[in-house]
């Protein structure tokens, strides 16, 4: 699963690498991403591609009651279209989530010990997600999101079984265009092919209070 990111990347290199405008909201280093919280994401749209602000954790437009987003922040890949609350979603409403490390944590001597996992050059990273508003009555639209897990790949299999799919900068435009066939889309949806780099970090990351570079310092620097 992916429980837990992070976005470092300065505005405007995030800007470049997307390929999308300049930000309209508040944008902001972040180190301990958590559920709930709202996160820059890219998406398409009739007014084109660009970063806004979803909350982490998918609310289906058929929802009665927005909370039930709390359970939905990850979809796993291989049940996408059997999902009700995901299927219209992976049809047409796919999005990118940008990061630039996600953690993972395994159990070491008798304790859970939290692990950063970044790409070898650190740059951001787009997780594959899907994206859905939903609207009741006279209270105000949400836009939320979900990220899209795959098996995980032979460097970090040992830190988990899943992983968050990472879809590769030459394949994004066709993963977010709604007109890509479904089974085109979803056929991105594998475990990562690059090299990951994975090292043991502060419990900090433990609290989604803590939200600073501490969480991804290496516990083992001086």
């Amino acid at each position: 699963m992916c429980g837990r990111y992070s976005l470092t990347t300065p505005a405007d290199h995030l800007i470049e690498v997307f390929g999308v405008p300049p930000v309209t909201f508040d944008y902001h280093p972040r180190y301990n991403i958590a559920p709930s919280q709202d996160v820059p994401v890219v998406a398409s749209d009739r007014r084109g591609t660009r970063l806004a602000l979803l909350r982490w954790g998918l609310v289906p437009a058929w929802a009665d009651d927005p909370s039930i987003g709390l359970r939905m922040i990850n979809a796993r890949a291989e049940t996408l279209l059997d999902k009700p609350a995901f299927k219209q979603a992976a049809v047409s409403r796919r999005c990118l989530v940008p990061a630039d490390g996600f953690y993972e944590w395994t159990e070491e001597d008798g304790g859970k010990i939290p692990y950063w996992i970044h790409s070898l050059d650190r740059e951001p990273m787009g997780l594959a997600g899907i994206w859905e508003r939903w609207h009741s009555g006279g209270a105000e639209s949400v836009f939320s999101m979900a990220i899209i897990t795959v098996d995980a790949n032979e460097g970090i299999q040992h830190l988990h079984h899943r992983m968050p799919a990472i879809v590769p900068a030459p394949n994004r435009k066709v993963w977010l265009d709604a007109e890509t066939p479904v089974a085109d889309a979803l056929s991105l949806l594998k475990p990562y092919g690059g090299v990951l780099e994975a090292y043991p970090v502060s419990t900090l990351v433990n609290s989604p209070a803590n939200d600073e570079p501490g969480c991804i310092r290496p516990v083992f620097e001086d």
